[in-house]
């Protein structure tokens, strides 16, 4: 009787899809101009330098987004499948787990940060010209983790009560907040990447604020103060099921690494010199990650509808919801794939000047770095698809497919026969392989799926 009263069961999932992607894109592209405003304005105001410190500073961001989507997402997706069994009674425990896991990892990474910085920033990949640039930004920022993390994380914790806008205006809330700090701090106070620095945070705690003034007003269940008493067996739970998602943001962060001290070595044995293809890499990795941001959008907003139904066992909503979610991403990635190969110079020159040689190298690996990006829509749906049904184990290898299985051997070995060329190239081939493998994978589980229909009918 639970189920049928349940949109998420019920509801035509073209419906559901609108309802639940669109503030989840939303809100995911807002996330992302965190990153892309402040290298805009540090673009201009600062120059190569400061956008070379940015894409240094890159992997701590990314490890703040790990740590959200392993129990936002985890603790979601095991909110949805209780409810979708029926388990009222637990179902809360999920999601205030969830939350207090959320923001006490950040203090953790915050402490982290602010005891080995100059290390983490050394092992980040930064030039010595950069590191002072990378240390003031990254001293300031690691202030507002345990923030980002409970915001980014604690939309998902939102979303999964059947309120998307709410989490929508969370993260646009912040976004706001720091596009208008960071024109006033960088160029009204002349305060440089300080005060790109102190524009986020302030963003982001106010982000912060809304999900917590949500949680004590949550819909579907109410959470009560023994909800938030840390309990083992329920994390262990919201961890495996959101580990997918955790570790495809660890392993971006790995590859970050990787690639920033790749193309510093390799970039000092070119015309280009040291810092010139991290600060063009990082624009890419930018840039690419607002397209990404809607992908994960609707992998996001597909994730309650899959979990719901999956433990529901209605598997024709199930796949008709993953089918959709792929057609959509389609549609995004040929326009992004039309755009950056048409007009990868332009969008460049946005994010400040620089020599000729800068705009070469970066001309050449927005072009080709993002080649295959009409196919890119795939790995992180599948991979999510994965998680929200109950099956961690395919969604991390799915996560780890197209960033350490693929890309980073080829990161590491392709240079070494074709220099830094051989990284520009190293994307591409990692991309079409990971989408091949999704697919492999997605057609043997709706083999499955198709067998678990027979049965139920039987």
């Amino acid at each position: 009787m639970e189920n049928t009263k349940n949109p998420l069961g019920s509801e035509p999932i073209p419906k559901l899809m609108l309802k639940f992607s669109v503030p989840s894109i939303i809100a995911m592209i807002v996330g992302a101009l965190y990153n892309i405003v402040d290298q805009l304005f540090i673009g201009q105001a600062v120059g190569t330098l400061g956008n070379a410190a940015t894409n240094i500073a890159f992997p701590l961001s990314t490890s703040c987004i790990a740590l959200a989507l392993l129990f936002g997402i985890g603790g979601a997706s095991c909110f949805n499948l209780s409810m979708g069994r029926g388990e009222k009674e637990k179902s809360p425990f999920f999601i205030a787990n969830a939350a207090i896991m959320l923001f006490s990892s950040g203090v953790v990474l915050f402490i982290i940060t602010q005891l080995f910085l100059t290390q983490i920033l050394k092992a980040c990949g930064s030039p010595a010209d950069v590191l002072p640039y990378a240390h003031t930004y990254v001293r300031i920022t690691s202030f507002g983790f345990p923030f980002l993390i409970l915001s980014t994380g604690g939309g998902h914790l939102i979303r999964a009560d059947g309120s998307p806008k709410i989490a929508m205006i969370c993260n646009i809330l912040g976004a706001v907040i720091n596009v208008i700090l960071d024109a006033v701090f960088i160029f009204g106070f002349n305060m440089g990447m300080a005060g790109a620095a102190y524009a986020t945070i302030i963003g982001q705690i106010a982000s912060a604020i809304v999900v917590v003034m949500y949680m004590k007003n949550y819909k579907t269940v109410p959470l009560l103060a023994k909800h938030f008493k840390l309990k083992l067996h329920y994390i262990k739970e919201i961890t495996s099921i959101g580990m997918a998602s955790g570790i495809n943001q660890v392993a971006m962060m790995i590859v970050q690494i990787i690639l920033n001290n790749s193309l510093r070595y390799y970039g000092g044995l070119s015309i280009y010199g040291e810092s010139i293809p991290i600060a063009c890499a990082g624009i890419t990795m930018k840039v690419s990650q607002l397209f990404f941001s809607v992908v994960i959008g609707l992998s996001q907003g597909s994730q309650p509808i899959e979990s719901f139904n999956y433990g529901a066992k209605k598997y024709d909503r199930v796949k008709e919801t993953y089918i959709l979610a792929n057609k959509a991403g389609a549609v995004i990635s040929i326009i992004a794939f039309v755009l950056f190969q048409l007009f990868p110079r332009q969008i460049i020159s946005l994010f400040g000047s620089g020599s000729e040689e800068y705009y070469q190298f970066a001309v050449e690996f927005f072009r080709i770095f993002l080649f295959f990006i009409c196919i890119n829509f795939i790995q992180p749906i599948t991979s999510t698809f994965f998680t929200s049904i109950g099956k961690p184990i395919k969604g991390i290898f799915l996560s780890l497919t197209r960033q350490i299985i693929y890309l980073l051997p080829l990161i590491i070995i392709l240079p070494l026969f074709f220099g830094i060329d051989g990284i520009i190239f190293a994307g591409p081939v990692a991309d079409f392989v990971a989408a091949i493998t999704c697919l492999i994978t997605i057609s043997i589980e709706f083999k499955n799926m198709k067998q678990l229909e027979l049965a139920q009918q039987h």
